[in-house]
């Protein structure tokens, strides 16, 4: 099978060795397992290897170059007016060479792709779309685009699209979907966490005023306030990192709030094994990635209603859910009731364990292998 992989996420080359975003690679290094052939089309960066990269593992994959644009400034505009022909003619191209066409939105390059698709009704494809499927959600014009294409069984045809959550009234070709980060193999005993000794938080995530970290900061300041016993371990990095270290510095907060940066997935996932509480409060979100490990681990998150993550905290059995404009002050209320209930937060966080350990990789293997082999 020829597989072609269409996508917004910033490759890195090396050696002849293909690298990207640790999560979308883990990913796809599952599919391409079952492909002969690949092409990946997507933007290319010349920066080093971080420690949030990882390399495909595929012997016969070709990367094609094409550039990313957006529309924000009137510079861009004008420079995408001539990008968008040149990349909707290397989607064609890759496209008609495929056997199977794998779309990744929404983004931009996935909203060329999912035009161009059209011109292609009898070849089988996939589409997963990472993003929020709510369509009460608030989002750009591209995004509700995107999703009225994909969506619409007569313009997107021999097409499976992977959401996440199990939304009513959809089109016969959605198909409610998940992602996941350890193999049942991972499974360990993670010791009972008790609530009378230094409460540890996390926040693991991109540091974008999207996702929220300073909220957190100041959650866990205004509980030092009150003289609890907390602990803020933070993991990322992004255009506010510098932000919230002038922020703590300026506050005193060093001994409490600590920055890791980017760290390898093994490290994050020693940190979720002492933590105790998981602040994050996304603005947006698909399926985030980071609320189903922190309850692997039994990190009992606090995250926003946004997506499926009402879904996925059981509507409050295995956390809490808030409002993206949550204040800080609410959600030192929720952590002191749960400090002051602890049979609660025990009750909880084992439910949270249960249930994200059944969406593991292995499972979602063999449910990746039923989308390409029943063609």
């Amino acid at each position: 099978m020829k597989f072609a992989i269409i996508t917004h996420a910033v490759h890195k080359k090396v050696n002849n060795t293909l690298f990207a975003y640790e999560p979308y690679v883990r990913e796809m290094n599952l599919w391409l397992q079952y492909v002969e052939k690949v092409k990946v089309l997507a933007p290319i960066s010349s920066e080093k290897i971080s420690e949030i990269d990882e390399k495909y593992n595929h012997k016969n994959i070709l990367l094609l170059k094409i550039p990313s644009f957006n529309v924000i400034t009137f510079f861009n505009k004008v420079k995408s007016i001539i990008l968008i022909p040149i990349i909707f003619i290397k989607i064609f191209k890759v496209m008609l060479w495929a056997d199977h066409i794998h779309l990744r939105c929404p983004g931009n390059i996935g909203l060329l792709g999912c035009f161009v698709q059209i011109l292609f009704p009898n070849k089988p494809k996939t589409v997963k779309y990472a993003g929020n499927w709510d369509s009460k959600s608030k989002q750009p014009f591209s995004y509700r685009l995107q999703k009225k294409i994909i969506s619409n069984t007569f313009l997107t045809r021999n097409c499976k699209v992977l959401v996440y959550g199990d939304w009513k009234n959809q089109s016969k070709n959605i198909i409610p979907f998940f992602t996941a980060s350890y193999y049942k193999d991972e499974v360990e005993n993670v010791s009972k966490k008790e609530l009378d000794v230094t409460i540890n938080f996390i926040f693991v995530g991109s540091f974008s005023k999207g996702k929220q970290p300073l909220l957190s900061v100041k959650t866990v300041e205004k509980l030092l306030l009150k003289n609890y016993d907390v602990k803020l371990n933070m993991y990322g990095d992004g255009a506010e990192f510098s932000t919230l270290k002038k922020y703590i510095v300026d506050k005193k907060l060093s001994n409490n709030i600590i920055l890791h940066g980017n760290q390898p997935k093994e490290i994050v996932k020693e940190a979720f094994k002492k933590s105790h509480f998981l602040i994050f409060i996304s603005k947006s979100e698909g399926w985030p990635k980071v609320v189903a490990e922190a309850m692997f681990w039994r990190c009992l998150p606090i995250s926003s209603r946004v997506s499926c993550v009402d879904y996925m905290l059981g509507n409050g059995k295995r956390g809490t859910t808030v409002p993206p404009n949550v204040r800080e002050e609410n959600l030192v209320k929720i952590i002191v009731d749960y400090m002051h209930n602890k049979e609660i937060y025990q009750k909880k966080v084992l439910a949270a364990q249960k249930w994200s350990q059944k969406f593991n990789l292995d499972t979602f293997d063999i449910e990746i292998k039923k989308l390409l082999l029943s063609e």
